[in-house]
């Protein structure tokens, strides 16, 4: 074992897109800021971040129907909706900066214009979507958004999901032709490139072992080298933990009292991806559908044009598993070694509670091929067996917290950070939305953690993003200038050349 210990500034472990996004940010602000990144993988952007192991929707909210809930009354709650569209313009501005200062380059290899759908079948359900178009479509933030039930429209919009379709069953769509597919592996690893150069040191295959105080008040990190197996001890005044489904452990470590309490449940996921040119060039959208009955959020059943290694792909799903893994390269004993007597009744109450998402977690991942066709031919009536090929995608750990409203033990399917009181340490812990939403939460995370130094960051913040500390559906103007200037740098403008 090495006792030599170096101090820093920040400590970043994981490198996906929180801590490629926190550490940009930074840089940005006080350059003059030392700052170390501690990954177990050999690459940025392998976990939770990779293109393969997302859904890659650029999530604005544009056609994910779990974001817009029917109330008893039988309107459209819209809220979550525009939260989460403020947060991917928050993200856009920030990438718009990087890239019109030369940070980031080829946008195209990170994000594409693509339409987000939503699509519906049963009278009931066309019902609701024609409400939430209403609700959403008079707001600048979802200007252009479309509706049709008309079965012709909607063979010009998403051929090859209505082609030779027998049913007379109602069916209804919306479009909004604003939407992106966002490959964020790729960003991740442009982003960690535009900090190499800026003295960050990046060290992979390197495994955080332990977390603690020491008496200077400092963090101090056991670090092991994978490869050669040498323990180091690194010593920060601030750690952001940034390490997926690997975070809930690390928090724990840390011995915090805000991660007391704390559980984790894992879910994983699987995708259809599509082998026939044919047929992939028939397609060009996102198509969200409604999530089945006792399907978590994140099992929305969706068919995706996706741009990745600079090539069109067709990926349907996801597919829900469990493995009691929580990260994909993780060990089978993850969810045992991180339930503790603190938060043994939490677990308890939550594997109670949710025995009926268990249940079907585990129906998932016996499922044949054949019954996955099934679920694809849903969306594509004539998809063929031999057309189609399984990938496991990413491993995603859901909060389990006691809640007010939920009482003990709640499954929350959200984003959420959970920082010491005095702003030194913080963890990301969730999924969905995640990456989409990374810029906005970072900006979170240092409003947390550095209350000090925001004012004096403020200025500069607002020249990266242009919209902080505003509402935008509050400025109608705002939304419209960050439309164009971010599809501009973004070069989210040519979309028919991407069509064909």
């Amino acid at each position: 074992m090495s006792n030599g210990q170096t101090k820093t500034d920040v400590i970043l472990i994981g490198a996906g897109i929180m801590s490629a996004t926190l550490g940009s940010l930074l840089k940005e602000l006080v350059p003059e800021w030392e700052i170390k990144v501690f990954e177990k993988l050999d690459k940025t952007g392998e976990e939770s971040s990779n293109e393969w192991n997302n859904a890659g929707t650029g999530h604005a909210a544009l056609c994910e129907l779990n974001y817009t809930n029917e109330k008893p009354d039988g309107s459209i709650d819209i809220n979550k909706a525009i939260k989460i569209n403020e947060q991917f313009q928050v993200s856009k501005q920030f990438w718009s900066y990087l890239v019109n200062r030369n940070l980031l380059t080829n946008p195209q290899e990170f994000i594409m214009p693509l339409p987000h759908m939503s699509l519906v079948r049963g009278e009931d359900n066309v019902n609701f979507l024609k409400k939430r178009f209403e609700a959403m479509s008079n707001k600048p933030l979802f200007e252009g958004m479309e509706f049709s039930d008309d079965p012709e429209k909607l063979k010009e919009w998403i051929p090859l999901i209505m082609k030779d379709r027998q049913s007379n069953e109602p069916v209804a769509a919306t479009k909004i032709d604003d939407g992106t597919d966002v490959n964020f592996g790729a960003l991740t690893r442009k982003m960690f490139d535009y900090l190499s150069t800026q003295n960050v040191e990046v060290n992979y295959k390197h495994s955080v072992e332990d977390i603690q105080r020491n008496y200077e008040g400092l963090w101090e990190l056991t670090v092991r080298d994978e490869k050669s197996g040498e323990v180091t001890r690194h010593q920060a005044k601030f750690v952001f933990i940034g390490a997926g489904g690997g975070s809930l452990h690390l928090l724990q470590k840390s011995g915090i009292p805000e991660g007391r309490g704390i559980g984790g449940f894992p879910v994983s996921g699987q995708f259809m991806v599509c082998n026939n040119p044919r047929v992939i060039k028939q397609h060009h959208a996102k198509v969200y559908g409604k999530a089945p009955v006792g399907a978590p959020p994140m099992s929305v059943p969706h068919l995706d044009t996706r741009f990745i290694d600079n090539k069109r792909s067709l990926l349907f799903g996801p597919f829900a598993g469990f493995s009691p893994k929580f990260l994909k390269t993780g060990s089978r004993m993850d969810l045992i070694t991180s339930v503790k007597p603190y938060n043994l009744l939490t677990m308890l109450s939550a594997g109670v509670k949710e025995m009926p998402l268990t249940k079907y977690l585990i129906e998932q991942v016996m499922l044949s091929k054949e019954k996955r066709m099934e679920a694809l031919r849903e969306f594509i009536p004539d998809a063929k067996s031999e057309d189609w090929d399984l990938v496991v995608a990413g491993q995603r750990v859901q909060i389990i917290k006691d809640t007010e409203a939920g009482g003990r033990g709640t499954l929350q399917f959200g984003t959420e950070v959970v920082s010491a009181e005095d702003g030194s340490i913080a963890a990301l812990l969730g999924a969905s939305p995640g990456a989409s939403t990374a810029v906005q939460v970072m900006l979170e995370v240092m409003e947390r953690c550095f209350p000090e130094q925001i004012k004096d960051w403020e200025p500069k913040i607002k020249e990266m993003i242009p919209s902080y500390g505003l509402s935008l559906v509050e400025n109608p103007e705002l939304i419209k200038e960050i439309h164009a200037t971010t599809a501009e740098a973004l070069n989210l403008n040519d979309k028919e050349s991407i069509e064909n």
